[in-house]
């Protein structure tokens, strides 16, 4: 892969252009000191997970930090997020590294002495809140380089802005939110990256493997809601009303084949799925109505806007075939754009990952699982990375998925994160791969 992401750079400067000189660095060492906090920080907010836009326990410890190690620090960005600006030194460039700090409407199903208790009322239905999805440990991991940087602050190139944003998993119906409300409100009006760079933790990798590829790599997500409105009538009389269950499952069956005979797959991926069906509150009663809810993943625009087009005829005509007729929000929500790495950026912090993790960077195939952190990479060059899950030895590609209740994080994963974020900062601001001294 490095090969291959190198090609063609070298002629153009991008990747061996002017470099400023850097003082050597020991990242396993700068790395080792912070590694039993962000082990605590991790379990304290695994056990104390907290949904999008209501990140107050976590918003406050980040801040905290933060605040001791001497930096210009705002709350209440986005409504919980904090943001921490680390000024070097010496001139240099401007580096934002982001982590994401919600967690799920999830109930832990894992047995671990600091797993999740808490629980909460979501869309009408009592859940466990946990964090499925690994936040937890890009907030700890983003907490240690923090400390790292500071501590290098009289030696170091540049600046470093630390996004801790909520409601990356989306925010609450009715309210905004995650990273384009962060940029909204002006995040980058005053400080504009070089580069913005993050990682997320994820099962499909073992913990000590890093996997990324340039350009696309996470897909698009939308969002949307149908509503099947029928006619309500006693279970025991159907002909009388209009059954909007039937349509609605008629609906859900016909809408697969928007991916199966629809879409020209030579294209690109797409993806589509329900991901909750809600009607009717007794056996003998048949509903008013029946709401679907689900989610399109694509990486073409022209294929997002088709699938969009597709489902809304396949609804209303699907409906009208049962007698029932539909509304429709597709797409329902904001959704997020397709999260690509600049191919110069990805090239040259190529070195700086292999420091991290010696003959276990990977390129890995597109994704359409999705990421808000594509928000930031339509304001400046941006590179994001996975760091694996599973434990060495175990199959990764049948471990439990991230959101599964099953979701586990091999600890492992905070000392290669934290590791792989340093090296890549390092790189970002001080311009010299050989810099780094991995002793």
């Amino acid at each position: 892969m490095q090969a291959r992401l190198m090609a063609g750079l070298v002629c153009t400067g991008l990747l061996f252009g002017p470099m400023a000189a850097a003082q050597p660095r020991d990242l396993q060492g700068l790395s080792a000191a912070v590694d039993a906090k962000v082990l605590e920080w991790r379990r304290d907010i695994h056990q104390h997970p907290e949904l999008g836009n209501r990140e107050f326990r976590t918003a406050a410890l980040v801040a905290a930090h933060l605040q001791a190690l001497g930096m210009e620090v705002r709350t209440g960005v986005a409504h919980t997020g904090v943001v921490g600006i680390l000024r070097g030194a010496k001139p240099g460039p401007r580096l934002a590294l982001r982590a994401d700090m919600d967690a799920l409407p999830v109930t832990e199903a894992v047995d671990l002495p600091f797993a999740s208790k808490v629980t909460t009322e979501f869309r009408g239905q009592t859940t466990g809140v946990m964090h499925a999805c690994g936040h937890d440990a890009h907030v700890a991991i983003l907490m240690g380089v923090a400390e790292v940087l500071a501590g290098q602050r009289e030696t170091l190139a540049g600046e470093v802005m630390f996004i801790f944003q909520p409601a990356e998993e989306g925010p609450p119906e009715g309210e905004e939110g995650g990273a384009l409300l962060m940029l909204k409100e002006g995040l980058f009006a005053d400080f504009k990256p070089a580069a913005v760079l993050g990682l997320h933790v994820g099962s499909a990798l073992n913990s000590d493997t890093i996997g990324l590829r340039a350009g696309p790599l996470m897909a698009a997500a939308d969002s949307f809601r149908i509503v099947v409105h029928g006619r309500q009538t006693h279970g025991s009389r159907p002909w009388s009303g209009v059954d909007p269950i039937v349509a609605a499952a008629d609906i859900i069956s016909t809408a697969q084949t928007v991916v199966s005979r629809r879409t020209d797959l030579t294209r690109g991926p797409i993806v589509l799925s329900f991901g909750a069906v809600q009607g009717g509150i007794r056996q003998n009663i048949i509903p008013e109505s029946v709401e679907l809810i689900g989610t399109i993943r694509s990486f073409e625009p022209d294929m997002r806007a088709e699938t969009f087009a597709s489902l809304q005829q396949i609804a209303e005509q699907v409906a009208s075939a049962h007698g029932a007729t539909v509304t429709t929000d597709i797409p329902w929500m904001q959704g997020y754009p397709v999260t690509r790495n600049d191919p110069a950026l990805t090239a040259r912090l190529m070195p700086a990952l292999e420091r991290a993790a010696p003959g276990k960077v990977r390129e890995i195939p597109a994704v359409t699982g999705a990421e808000d952190f594509a928000e930031f990479g339509a304001h400046a060059p941006a590179m994001f990375f996975f760091v694996g899950a599973t434990p060495p030895g175990q199959d990764a590609a049948s471990a439990p998925s991230n959101h599964s209740p099953k979701f586990f994080l091999d600890e492992a994963a905070l000392k290669l994160g934290t590791r792989a974020l340093l090296s890549v900062s390092f790189e970002v601001l001080e311009g010299d791969a050989a810099a780094v001294d991995r002793r």
